[in-house]
């Protein structure tokens, strides 16, 4: 690598590790969900469907199925999930958002969000919030060409707006 593609690498690779590291803590702290179990909850409260296969959780949040497992029955003690028997394949499992798991995502994405604009979208500039779309979309695009990651993954569409 020259120069520059090195500092950019290595800027990168930096906000990498402590992006999700900073979205944890401020979870942990006002909520008590990690970044992850936030990110499930919210594919199952986006999701036009009243509950999801584990499978098609794993694929949108690029989880392997133990660990969505795992996760799933924190969530489920905790009452913020209900798992239950497919129907249609009895071998796998559907997940169901609970009323609970939508009232503590709804008071854990005010928070989310303040926390993400103090800590990206307030440091940067409205053509480097252009800029940054156009970046992440030019990556996306190219890591969902990647053989193993699944083609909807991390979709950078819609909009992160506060109920």
């Amino acid at each position: 690598m020259n120069d520059q593609e090195s500092q950019a690498w290595l800027g990168l690779t930096a906000m990498f590790s402590l992006l999700p590291s900073a979205l944890d803590r401020q979870l942990q702290r006002d909520s008590g969900l990690t970044h992850f179990e936030f990110v499930v909850l919210s594919t199952l409260q986006l999701s036009p469907e009243p509950t999801l296969r584990m499978t098609a959780i794993a694929q949108a949040t690029d989880a392997t199925l133990p660990r969505l497992s795992h996760v799933c029955g924190r969530l489920e003690k905790r009452g913020l999930v209900v798992r239950s028997p497919c129907a249609e394949d009895r071998r796998a499992t559907n997940v169901g958002l609970t009323s609970d798991g939508r009232r503590e995502l709804i008071r854990a994405v005010p928070g989310h969000i303040a926390t993400a604009r103090r800590l990206v979208i307030d440091a940067l500039t409205p053509d480097q919030l252009d800029a940054l779309t156009e970046i992440t979309g030019a990556i996306i695009a190219r890591l969902a060409d990647e053989p193993g990651n699944p083609p909807q993954a991390y979709r950078a569409e819609g909009s992160l707006t506060q109920p």
